[in-house]
């Protein structure tokens, strides 16, 4: 295939925005379908199936299976990760649409920017080339296109060169890949003829494949701040940091210290029973057994588990649209995974000094997390809360401090808080709550280059709140502190690595009998309903389609922890 020839020609992008337009002209809410999968080889990459032809699992093989059996194939589990579907997440090209159209005179730039991660294989030959891709280009079924819908894919990260990792110049999607069809992984030694043969790839040990500098080099991002115009500000947003958060954390594993990589909770190398894995790490075209090979270790299950179950569930259910190449039942393994994660290694609640006297209810809720970095960390749609629910013996609601509605919208009394709505004020930190419209949100709130809140990426100048829970040994003299410190809490005494603290002291109605149950909840959102609001402020195709998706999808927040206690 020749990547410049049709990008050249200046025919694909015209083609693209045809289809669209006719699209949008027909129905304002209906994009076309993305294409369906197919592979193709570029001069530097090869699309996923066809690495799949030996390292997807085979009932034939004994290959890739776990103690139990279980397929631990990397096809098998990345293919309905977010890693995979980066380029056809319905989500992010909304919120691109919605930069665009906030900034037309910078389109191309911002396009291009964030296709460097969630389309890298054609973002990657394009620049090689000396040529532009834009967010057409997804809606087309040329060779090109159907690179750039493979989202992160199986030969992006493992051509990846050591040689910048770790290095500032890296970050923002600076990766740089060897070009010369050379595929990085742990083991020594490795039997070349077979990819060779199937694929024209040499495989070789490049120990970098398991550092998390490898994953720091699209998940530390730096955006310059631009007015209406398109013109910098001056400002630069270090947009999402978790590798910086991780390495200012007792989980950095850098230079010989005892701690955990991005791989090592993302990527494991033990079993759901916790035991590590040994297996042969590929089979036969034909499906069976390699003879020559033997079981190594370690080996990774590529799972890439996060926290995110809403665009898991969208791709799932409208797979006529988004065409992913994994099925219900992988989507819902992920889910499931995303659900564990969730709930069993993220953080955890105390509930302390509970008391009721002279009609007021006091209680303190701690939280803690368990993750190498913030939580939630990344992008600023994602959001968690607090919530703190009084009944009495009859299940009566006497009191509730981050109740929802069935959309995940903050309430108080029925109806939705104004920082829930675009427009509207945002939560500010919380030490002591009162009433119920007092809520301790966690999340990151942008501000422009003039101090107004901001919704836009590529208006965020600062951070006008950040009080995201921080990763234990979090310490303000490290030398990422300056971009991954938290914003709006230097009264709060009590927010630190360890944690935070929030004091509940609540009138309850007169009369109020007990027992009393008093239950609190750590809660967390994808997308925070105020995000959503604003998102949806923008009239666009790709934003009309995701607000159509996420109408119909599960909207209520992900539980996280619970905690609690009864009240005589």
């Amino acid at each position: 295939m020749s990547f410049t020839r049709t990008l050249l020609a200046g025919a694909l992008g015209l083609t693209a925005a045809l289809v669209i337009g006719e699209a949008v002209a027909a129905d304002p809410e209906r994009l076309p379908p993305l294409a369906k999968p197919k592979d193709v080889d570029s001069e530097a990459f090869s699309t996923s199936g066809t690495c799949a032809l030996c390292h997807a699992g085979s009932d034939g093989a004994t290959a890739m299976k776990d103690a139990k059996g279980r397929s631990v194939a990397p096809y098998d589990l990345w293919q309905s990760t977010m890693m995979a579907n980066s380029s056809r997440d319905p989500l992010w090209r909304a919120v691109v649409s919605a930069e665009v159209a906030a900034t037309p005179n910078a389109k191309a730039a911002i396009e291009q920017k964030c296709m460097r991660c969630h389309a890298p294989l054609a973002s990657a030959e394009a620049r090689h080339f000396g040529v532009e891709i834009g967010m057409d280009l997804l809606y087309d079924d040329s060779a090109e296109a159907q690179l750039a819908l493979d989202g992160v894919s199986c030969s992006m990260c493992h051509t990846i060169d050591p040689k910048n990792l770790g290095e500032p110049e890296s970050f923002s999607g600076h990766y740089v890949n060897n070009r010369k069809r050379v595929i990085y992984g742990p083991h020594a030694d490795p039997v070349p003829g077979p990819m060779r043969m199937h694929v024209s790839m040499t495989p070789r040990q490049g120990d970098h494949v398991r550092k998390s500098s490898l994953c720091a080099t699209c998940h530390t991002l730096y955006t310059d701040s631009l007015d209406a115009e398109g013109k910098k500000t001056g400002h630069r947003l270090p947009e999402q940091t978790p590798y910086l958060e991780w390495q200012n954390s007792v989980f950095n594993d850098e230079g010989g210290k005892r701690g955990v990589s991005c791989q090592g909770c993302h990527v494991p190398t033990r079993d759901a029973e916790g035991k590590p894995i040994e297996t042969r790490i590929a089979h036969a075209p034909f499906g069976g057994d390699f003879p020559f090979l033997e079981p190594r270790q370690p080996f990774g299950r590529h799972v890439f588990v996060g926290a995110n179950t809403l665009v898991p569930a969208i791709l799932r259910d409208n797979a006529g649209e988004l065409n992913p190449r994994a099925s219900k039942e992988a989507f819902e393994a992920t889910i499931a995974a995303a659900r564990e994660q969730l709930s069993k290694r993220t953080a955890r609640l105390k509930l302390a000094g509970v008391e009721r006297a002279e009609g007021v209810l006091r209680a303190s809720v701690s939280v803690q997390s368990f993750v190498g970095h913030k939580f939630p960390t990344g992008h600023p749609a994602r959001r968690a809360w607090l919530q703190l629910v009084v009944s009495d013996a009859s299940g009566k609601v006497l009191f509730a401090s981050g109740a929802h509605d069935e959309a995940g919208r903050l309430v108080a009394g029925g109806k939705v808080l104004a920082a829930d709505q675009a427009g509207g004020p945002f939560h500010p930190h919380r030490q002591v709550i009162r009433r119920a419209d007092e809520v301790a949100v966690y999340e990151s709130v942008m501000g422009d280059a003039e101090g107004a809140p901001t919704y836009l990426l590529l208006r965020g100048a600062s951070y006008l709140k950040d009080n995201r829970l921080l990763p234990r040994g979090w310490s303000a003299e490290h030398s990422n502190a300056k971009d991954t410190a938290p914003v709006g809490v230097a009264k709060d005494k009590d927010f630190s690595d360890a944690g935070d603290t929030v004091r509940y002291e609540v009138k309850l109605p007169e009369g109020a009998k007990g027992p009393l149950r008093v239950q609190a909840r750590l809660l967390y959102q994808v997308l925070g309903a105020r995000y959503a609001d604003e998102l949806f402020r923008y009239d666009t195709p790709e934003v009309a389609a995701f607000r159509r998706y996420w109408e119909k999808a599960e909207r209520r927040p992900e539980v996280v922890a619970e905690a609690e206690q009864t009240l005589p």
